[in-house]
Order: C-alpha cells, then structure tokens, then sequence
C-alpha cells in the first residue's frame, strides 16, 4: 500500500530536530575534553580523540533512538502530517471565504467546548456500554453469591448429619465397650461349636 508523503510541516520539525540533536550531541568540543583529561590526551592523543568521537556519536544516536521511539509512541509524525493538512485545509477555505461552513472554527468558540462537543456523544455510547458491563458483572456476582450461599448452607446441613452419625458411631462404641468381651467371646465359640454339630455329617 502506498503511504502518502510526509507534509512540509512534519520534515522541517524532523529536520530542525536533527539538527538540535547533532548540536547538542557535539556542544562539548574536543578542546573542552582535553581541559578535562590534560596529561592523557597529551599522551595519546589519537586515543583520546577518538573515545572522544566515539562518546558524541553514542549521544548523538542515544538521542536520535530515544526521539523516535517516542515518536512511534505517540504517534507524532501522522498527527503532524494530520495537523499540516487541517491547517492547510482551513487556510484554502478561508481565502475562498468560507468561514461560516460546518466546523469551521470561530474566534469566540472555545478550545474545549469544541472537544466537547464531538466527544461528548462517543463518551455517552461509551458509558452507555460500561454500564451495560457492569450490569452484566453485577448480574453474575450476584449468581455467584446466590450460589456460594447454598453450598455454604449445603455444607452445614452435610457437616450436621456428619456429626449426628459420629454421635451415633461414638455411643455405639461406647455402649460395645462397657459389654463383657470375655463372656462374648466364650458365648460366640460355644455358638460356633453348636452349628458345628447341628449340621448334618
């Protein structure tokens, strides 16, 4: 797809940039390097000009990365190209004299109130549709809760008949512990030993 190409407006900043960033990039001149590191650029000087090369062409791409990346960010290049061509726009139809057309812009309407009053309406379809997820969300938690309180009430019954039954179990137990093993013990032999003889050879 071909992409139109990038107004006057958006190249002068660009260039006018590049230009602020080699300036500033190169501000610190050799000679103010050498003030700093006397003995060694004396020394080795050819060693030292060129970490000194070297440390302005880091900067110099440092900053130059840095401003694109904030370009890509926030877009800066399409909103220029986009403010070239609205400022364009207006000044063609303000010298074939339209200036009473739709959305032209008027000295006593306000910055804000113009925002307003294109935004307004996408931010009232926006709430409109928050409040719609809401509602939704709303609806399902109160599911939940509904649904959390049962098995809550569920899990009381289950816990009270769980405990009933080990009532039961520990007075059953209690009652088996208290009857004679002995005498039991001898009653259930001699019990087996009479089936033993009741069945037939």
């Amino acid at each position: 797809m071909k992409t139109a190409p990038d107004s006057k407006r958006w190249t002068h900043f660009h260039s006018a940039l590049q230009l602020a960033i080699s300036r500033s990039a190169h501000k610190w001149t050799y000679e103010d390097f050498q003030e700093c590191f006397t003995l060694w650029c004396k020394e080795e000087p050819h060693g030292a000009e060129g970490i000194f090369n070297t440390v302005s062409r880091h900067m110099e791409d440092q900053i130059h990365q840095s401003c694109e990346n904030l370009f890509k960010e926030f877009n800066v290049r399409d909103s220029i190209n986009i403010l070239h061509a609205v400022v364009s726009e207006a000044r063609v139809r303000k010298q074939h004299g339209d200036i009473h057309g739709k959305d032209v812009w008027r000295e006593n309407l306000a910055p804000r109130a113009a925002v307003r009053a294109r935004t307004v309406r996408v931010m009232e379809s926006e709430v409109e549709h928050l409040r719609a997820e809401l509602q939704a969300v709303e609806e399902e938690n109160a599911g939940l809760y509904a649904q959390c309180e049962d098995n809550d009430q569920k899990q009381h019954v289950a816990d009270a008949k769980t405990a009933e039954l080990l009532e039961i179990l520990d007075n059953v137990y209690a009652k088996w512990s208290h009857l004679p093993q002995d005498e039991i013990g001898v009653w259930a032999l001699e019990s087996a030993e009479n089936v033993g003889f009741a069945q037939p050879p």
